[in-house]
């Protein structure tokens, strides 16, 4: 990538980074953002107060790279918050997210951006590579198969086998920019509800590069993720107030369908997996919880068309996964489910995405 400055006029691509306690996996980050084959990039670190020493190295950057690396430093105010932060003062026509601690290969910027400036699409879908901290090996490789673009609203059930992340996506701004914010954002589980107002928004395409240039890094011992009853109580609020900003916007009901299913995936399987290795926790209760919630706030979940034994069958991957545990957890056999699933992870050392 040449270094020369970008003008506001010129950026292509801005890439949003938002930084919190990654200082040891910044100059693999950076060295690989800088090393893009796009011109008319920009990198935009979000500093999320960081008390490891973070923004020293970023502003370092920030010199030797003037135009092409910018830098916002802020209080902590948690990830969804960096990220609107860096988008806010982002100068590209396309935006897309990289965590500080995952690396892309040098084609990522250009793959994303040719491919939306192409299709003349909304949102890109680049797949990825999940590697090990350990040995940089590859652990397994998602979405990098070629697919046909469509329009969300026009085909709701196509969003079902996207996963949710941020990272691995890129958003024209301006779609960015009329997308509703979320007032009180969780805790956890961003990109879930990022993705999902940014299709409620989006009137376009969303289109796949089908390729794989992002890496997720995967920490050692970061198989088995734990949260707090706390934690899952924040995305169930967010949740709640992504589905009323689907209904004041007159979502087809297809998409609150999509986002019904979505939310019984996450709050379902995800989250209940999460609780169940969480030490102290009343697994039981949380998924009677969990079910009344869903009952009162997301009714199709239990009658989902994008849940079924036909779309299980002819289409496999996520609408499998999705039917099989939906079949557990209406007959109450999600404890044994969800502990087999932790073994099966902890025996195999392979970190693979319910």
């Amino acid at each position: 990538m040449s270094n020369a400055p970008a003008t506001a006029d010129s950026v292509a691509l801005s890439i949003i980074v938002p930084c919190y306690n990654t200082r040891a996996y910044l100059p693999r980050c950076a060295a690989s953002l800088l090393a893009q084959t796009l011109e008319g990039i920009e990198v935009v670190f979000v500093n999320d107060g960081s008390p490891d020493g973070s923004l020293e190295l970023l502003r370092e950057l920030e010199a030797a790279h003037p135009g092409v690396v910018r830098v916002v430093d802020q209080p902590n105010a948690g990830l969804w918050n960096a990220r609107w932060s860096g988008t806010d003062v982002a100068r590209g026509a396309y935006v897309t997210y990289v965590d500080s601690d995952d690396y892309v290969d040098p084609d990522f910027a250009r793959d994303l951006y040719e491919t939306a400036v192409r299709e003349d699409a909304d949102v890109v879908v680049c797949g990825f590579r999940r590697v090990g901290e350990k040995d940089g090996a590859t652990i397994s490789t998602e979405m990098a198969d070629p697919r046909p673009p469509f329009v969300a609203h026009d085909e709701p059930d196509r969003l079902v086998e996207i996963n949710p992340a941020a990272w691995n996506k890129c958003f024209r701004r301006d779609l960015l920019m009329r997308m509703r914010r979320l007032a009180e954002p969780p805790r956890i589980l961003e990109d879930v509800t990022l993705s999902q107002l940014a299709y409620l928004a989006a009137r376009g395409r969303v289109a796949f590069t089908g390729t794989a240039p992002y890496n997720y890094l995967i920490r050692e011992g970061s198989m088995i993720n734990t949260v707090t009853v706390e934690q899952v109580e924040s995305v169930r609020r967010a949740l709640l107030e992504v589905r009323r900003d689907f209904e004041e916007d007159g979502a087809p009901d297809a998409l609150l369908e999509e986002l019904d299913a979505t939310a019984f995936l996450h709050l379902g399987v995800s989250m209940s997996f999460r609780l169940s290795c969480s030490p102290g926790v009343d697994l039981a209760g949380e998924l009677r919880r969990t079910t009344a919630y869903l009952d009162a706030n997301f009714p199709t979940w239990r009658r989902s068309p994008f849940v079924t034994a036909r779309l299980a069958a002819t289409r496999g991957g996520a609408y499998l996964k999705l039917y099989v545990a939906r079949l557990f957890y209406k007959a109450h056999l999600m404890r044994p489910f969800l502990a087999a699933y932790r073994m099966f992870l902890e025996r195999s050392g392979t970190d693979v995405k319910w």
